[in-house]
């Protein structure tokens, strides 16, 4: 079958946030994509783009031969079996359908194969891409994932109980956003009550919670606690 060569036709299968702004950049980039629910059997290398629950039952329907890679960050390799011309590329990147591939820009990218070819072929896709490759062994997948998932998903989470206690106190929730947005312009370096170590403003919050939102209270002192012990191990 041969090793690793760029690919002649590449068709992205699947057109959510993921495949929509993968599909774009490289046809920026002069590939020939071609587009698709199913896998049509034309393409050098095809590219799921599809929900992690369905990536092994598409993959199944590519005949053995081309290059057959998936995008996501949660499923392992194996899911591409019995092809073994593959690799996985996984954007670390929150994608959404409303901007185009220009949200790739800078972002990095884990990458993951088993085979020479494979690595090769993961690297060239993520450098066409203009992601940022680094390897990902299989057996750390799981804790990569979850770090991806925390410094995504739960800011979004953070956000909006942020914004919550702000409305009930009469503030307005847009003010948050300059804040955060200067919490990582800073580095996260941490500061407030915690940092300080000023456990009876912290306490205050708590009392506050109690009585106003005791649904987060028992979720401010996890957070609370959690970030005091990463002040004692830094």
């Amino acid at each position: 079958m041969g090793g690793w060569a760029p690919p002649a036709r590449i068709q992205v299968v699947g057109s959510g946030r993921a495949g929509s702004a993968v599909g774009g950049r490289l046809a920026a980039r002069g590939w020939t994509v071609v587009g698709g629910r199913e896998p049509d059997g034309t393409a050098d290398l095809i590219i799921l783009a599809v929900p992690d629950g369905v990536i092994g039952e598409v993959g199944l329907k590519v005949p053995v031969g081309p290059w057959l890679v998936h995008l996501s960050g949660a499923t392992p390799l194996d899911a591409l079996a019995p092809h073994v011309r593959r690799f996985t590329v996984h954007p670390l990147q929150t994608l959404t359908r409303s901007r185009g591939p220009e949200q790739l820009d800078g972002a990095w990218a884990a990458i993951s194969a088993d085979s020479p070819d494979g690595w090769t072929g993961a690297r060239w896709l993520a450098d066409e891409l203009g992601l940022i490759a680094f390897d990902l062994a299989e057996a750390d997948r799981p804790l990569y994932h979850a770090g991806a998932a925390v410094a995504s998903n739960f800011l979004v989470t953070l956000h909006r109980v942020a914004a919550r206690l702000l409305g009930e106190s009469g503030a307005p929730p847009e003010a948050l956003e300059p804040l955060m947005r200067r919490v990582i312009d800073n580095g996260f370096e941490l500061t407030g009550p915690i940092a300080r170590g000023d456990w009876r403003t912290v306490e205050a919050h708590l009392a506050a919670l109690h009585e106003r939102a005791p649904d987060l209270e028992s979720f401010y002192r996890i957070l609370a606690d959690t970030t005091r012990a990463t002040i004692e191990h830094s």
